[in-house]
């Protein structure tokens, strides 16, 4: 694994945070979004982002690695620059799907994951296989190119 990170230390209460770029890095934000998908056996899911600059390459890694996951071909429904209870409502209203949000403060970056029901990710939900699969270097990849998902804009596809 290129530039490893302290999966025990990173990988908790909901997510991952940590100091970039010493304790968490984009592509963490990659491989949290691949093995969720896989983990949660999504087809579909929301993200959002809290708009800030020093997120963007977060987000953005975020929604490569949500469409990159085995053979989900996981739709990525962008929502952009959204709160919390946005993000909620927005996974409800798209037929109660999973979810992902990632926002910075100073020089720290968190990427909380949410289930089904909008409540976030716990070691019992996913998050303890989530950080063995990064820990060991298991973290997903497209089995082919037609596995693939794709990111679309929350409003193109929710009306």
């Amino acid at each position: 694994m290129l530039n490893p990170i302290d999966t025990a230390a990173v990988i908790q209460a909901g997510g991952a945070t940590g100091r970039f770029p010493d304790e968490i890095h984009p592509a963490v934000a990659w491989w949290m979004a691949t093995c969720f998908v896989v983990t949660a056996r999504a087809h579909r899911i929301v993200v959002a982002y809290d708009g800030q600059p020093a997120t963007a390459p977060f987000f953005d890694r975020m929604c490569l690695g949500a469409i990159n996951a085995q053979h989900y071909a996981c739709h990525v429904l962008d929502l952009g620059n959204a709160d919390v209870k946005t993000l909620l409502a927005a996974m409800k209203e798209a037929d109660g799907v999973p979810g992902m949000r990632v926002t910075t403060t100073g020089d720290t970056a968190t990427l909380t994951l949410y289930d089904r029901y909008g409540a976030p990710l716990t070691e019992d939900t996913g998050l303890s296989l989530i950080r063995i699969m990064i820990a060991e270097d298991r973290v997903p990849i497209p089995v082919n190119s037609g596995c693939k998902g794709r990111i679309q804009p929350y409003a193109e596809v929710i009306q």
